[in-house]
């Protein structure tokens, strides 16, 4: 059996790690042999988070929108582990339940310096380390099946999710040169508090969302998410950058 899943030796940031997806990749990163830095708004899930990974795991508490957050969270990386090989950028926000006529300035632009301005930075500061390191890496960022399929009344939280899939193409194209991979994945329904807040929100029936937006009539689960970050943060996806994968139980391509 091929090792190329093995994580052992490599350093990874993780934003959003608090979270229902972030919880399950950071740790199964840990598991599969790396040492995370996990950075998140929510300071006390984060620091239980990451007390329960021992000295594998290192917590960054703060919000992603302020740029000395994302600094902190790579310099944590690098002086605390040595170096940075991998990050998945999972920090968003979505609240939306209005068409795009009824969408507030104020709406828009804080679902675009979430979701967009500050994957931009967090990228930035990741690929400056990789850069710097000369060690190639992976960067997988958490974009959406809204990113091909928009739900109604999403119209902040899609035109994010298109911009996220721009980002990672144009670094794929711009950085492979310097052994830096950078994919997405873009998650169907997963069962997430998100999720569930958004389908409360909507006054929807949750088993009729899963028939209706997943061919196995479920929803995911985190650790389908982890587990497909896991493949592309490591060497088994050397072949693969600029890709956008969906786990969206056939959402997208049925």
């Amino acid at each position: 059996m091929s090792n190329n899943f093995s994580m052992d030796g490599k350093v990874v940031v993780v934003t959003g790690a608090a979270g229902g997806m972030g919880t399950a990749i950071t740790r199964t990163l840990v598991e599969a042999g790396a040492r995370v830095v996990a950075c998140d708004r929510a300071a006390e899930p984060l620091r239980e988070l990451c007390g329960s990974l021992g000295d594998a795991a290192a917590d960054v508490a703060g919000d992603i929108t302020d740029p000395d957050t994302v600094q902190r969270m790579v310099s944590t990386a690098v002086e605390r582990f040595g170096r940075l090989d991998a990050a998945l950028n999972g920090a968003a926000i979505e609240f939306e339940s209005v068409p795009l006529h009824e969408t507030s300035d104020e709406d828009f632009e804080l679902m675009m310096h979430v979701n967009v301005t500050s994957l931009f930075r967090c990228m930035r500061a990741e690929i400056r380390a990789m850069l710097a390191a000369g060690n190639g890496g992976s960067i997988v960022n958490i974009a959406s099946t809204n990113s091909f399929k928009p739900q109604p009344n999403q119209p902040a939280y899609t035109a994010s999710k298109h911009a996220v899939l721009g980002l990672t193409r144009s670094a794929a194209l711009d950085y492979a040169s310097s052994g830096i991979r950078v994919n997405a994945i873009c998650p169907g329904t997963i069962d997430t508090p998100m999720l569930r807040n958004a389908i409360e929100r909507r006054g929807r029936n949750p088993e009729e969302v899963a028939k209706r937006l997943s061919r196995f009539g479920r929803f995911g689960t985190p650790q389908e998410i982890a587990d497909a970050t896991l493949w592309l943060c490591s060497d088994a996806s050397s072949f693969t950058t600029g890709h956008a994968l969906a786990v969206d139980g056939g959402m997208l391509g049925a």
